[in-house]
C-alpha cells in the first residue's frame, strides 16, 4: 500500500519539473452547486493532464538498466503523452500503445514528444495487451498507467498540493478510470485530514470501479464508449482496488449528456477547456450526485484538458441539448400554403431562434396534413415551455422531440 511519506517524497522528487497548477475558487460553481466550489486545474500541465506526475516519479524511480532497455505502455492518451514527453527530457526510448480511436490530437502530441506511437484495438484495454506482448517481444520496460506504487504515488502529490492551497478543503471530488488518481489523493488526503471526503466519479457507461468495490474484485465490464476517454477502462487495477476500498468514502457516476453539459458549462463560464474525462467531477457536483456537501469546501480535479477540436463541437451541441438551449418540435400542419408561416411568426414572437427546418408529407400525423420539424435555440427548459404553450393556444399538435 502507498503511504503519506511515499507521496511526500515523490513531490520532493518531481515538484521541479511538475507545474503547481492553481486551485481557484468558482463564485458561479458554488451558486450553482450550493457547495464552495474550487477547481484544481490540472488540465493546466505541460501534456494537459495530471498524468505527468505519476510517470515522472516512476520514471525517476527506475533502475538504469530498465530504462536502457526502452519504455512501453498502454494509453488512451494521457498517460502516452506524460511517458513520451518525460522519457524524451531524460533520454530514453518510449513505445506507446493507444487505442486506434485515440483522438488525433493526443496521438500528435504524443509523437510529438519524440516517442513511437503504435496504433491497436478497439479500447485501452486491446491496446494494454498489445503492449504486454511488445513488451515481451522486444524486452521493453513497462510503465503502468495506474496500477504501479510509484505512479499512484506520484498522483498523489495533488492532495498535497490542495491542502496546502485550500487547507479548509472538506471534500475532494476525483475522476476514476483504473484508478491511479483517486488512490493517490485519497491516500494523502486521510492521512493530513482524515475528516476529507474523497468521492470518486465514473462514467456510467464504463463503471469498473463501482462495480469492483461493489463485487469485491476487479470485474471486466463489455467495452462501451464514452467521450470521456481518459477514464474509459473495462477493469480496474488490483491495487487501486484496495486503496479505493480503504481510502474513498463514496462512488457516483454521471452519464453522457451530464459529461457534455459540465464541458460546456467549463467552456462558457469558466473559459477553461477540458476533456470529458476532466469534466466528470463538475459534472457530479452540478447533478448534485453527492449528498452533504451543501455549503462545504469542495475541490473538484479537472484531470485534463486534451479534447480533440473535432469533437467539440458535437460536445457543444450536445450539452446545449441536455440543458434545453438546444431543441427540437414536431408540428401538425394543415397541407395548404401559408402554414409554415404561420408557425414561423409564433416561434419569433416567443423570440425563438429557428437553426433548421425540415417539412415532411410522409411522416406527417394524419393522411393530408403534413409534419414540421423544426430546431430552435431557446435560453432554456422555461423557454422550450413557452414556445411549446403559446403554438398549443393557437390549435396545432406539438410535441417536442428526444435525441
Amino acid at each position: 500500500m502507498v503511504t503519506l511519506d511515499d507521496v511526500r517524497a515523490a513531490l520532493d522528487r518531481i515538484r521541479d519539473r511538475i507545474y503547481l497548477s492553481p486551485c481557484a475558487r468558482s463564485e458561479t460553481l458554488s451558486r450553482l452547486t450550493g457547495t464552495d466550489a474550487w477547481l484544481k486545474l490540472e488540465n493546466l500541465q505541460m501534456t494537459g493532464a495530471y498524468k505527468e506526475r505519476g510517470a515522472l516519479n516512476k520514471l525517476l524511480l527506475m533502475p538504469e538498466a530498465d530504462r536502457v532497455r526502452g519504455l512501453i505502455t498502454a494509453s488512451a492518451g494521457n498517460h502516452a503523452q506524460a511517458v513520451a514527453y518525460h522519457a524524451g527530457r531524460l533520454g530514453v526510448r518510449a513505445t506507446i500503445v493507444m487505442p486506434e480511436a485515440t483522438p488525433i490530437m493526443k496521438v500528435a502530441n504524443t509523437r510529438g514528444h519524440g516517442a513511437k506511437v503504435v496504433l491497436h484495438g478497439a479500447n485501452y484495454d486491446e491496446a494494454y495487451a498489445e503492449a504486454r506482448r511488445l513488451e515481451q517481444a522486444e524486452r521493453l520496460t513497462f510503465v503502468h498507467p495506474f496500477d504501479d506504487p510509484d505512479v499512484i504515488a506520484g498522483q498523489g502529490t495533488i492532495a498535497l498540493e490542495v491542502l496546502a492551497q485550500e487547507p479548509g478543503a472538506d471534500a475532494i471530488v476525483v475522476p476514476i478510470g483504473g484508478g491511479g488518481l483517486v488512490s493517490g489523493v485519497a491516500v494523502a488526503a486521510k492521512a493530513l485530514r482524515p475528516s476529507i471526503q474523497v468521492i470518486g466519479v465514473e462514467t456510467e457507461a464504463l463503471p469498473c470501479m463501482l462495480q469492483a468495490v461493489e463485487a469485491g474484485r476487479p470485474v471486466t465490464l463489455e467495452p462501451a464508449n464514452t467521450i470521456a476517454d481518459g477514464i474509459a477502462v473495462k477493469r480496474a487495477g488490483d491495487l487501486t482496488l484496495e486503496h479505493v476500498r480503504k481510502y474513498v468514502d463514496e462512488i457516483v457516476t454521471v452519464s453522457e449528456e451530464e459529461i457534455a453539459s459540465a464541458i460546456l458549462y467549463l467552456l462558457e463560464r469558466e473559459k477553461t477547456v477540458v476533456e470529458g474525462a476532466g469534466a466528470v467531477g463538475v459534472a457530479a457536483l452540478m447533478q448534485r450526485k453527492v449528498r452533504g456537501l451543501e455549503g462545504k469546501r469542495t475541490v473538484t480535479v479537472l484531470s485534463g484538458g486534451n479534447i480533440d477540436v473535432n469533437l467539440v463541437a458535437r460536445v457543444i451541441e450536445r450539452g446545449l441539448v441536455k440543458d434545453g438551449r438546444l431543441v427540437r418540435i414536431s408540428v401538425a400542419l394543415q397541407d395548404k400554403p401559408g402554414q409554415l408561416a404561420k408557425v414561423s411568426n409564433i416561434v419569433a414572437n416567443v423570440r425563438a431562434n429557428v437553426i433548421e427546418v425540415h417539412h415532411t408529407r410522409a411522416f406527417a400525423y394524419r393522411f393530408g396534413d403534413t409534419t414540421l420539424q423544426l430546431t430552435l435555440e431557446t435560453r432554456g427548459p422555461e423557454h422550450v415551455e413557452e414556445i411549446l404553450r403559446a403554438l398549443r393556444e393557437r390549435g396545432y399538435l406539438v410535441q417536442q422531440m428526444g435525441l
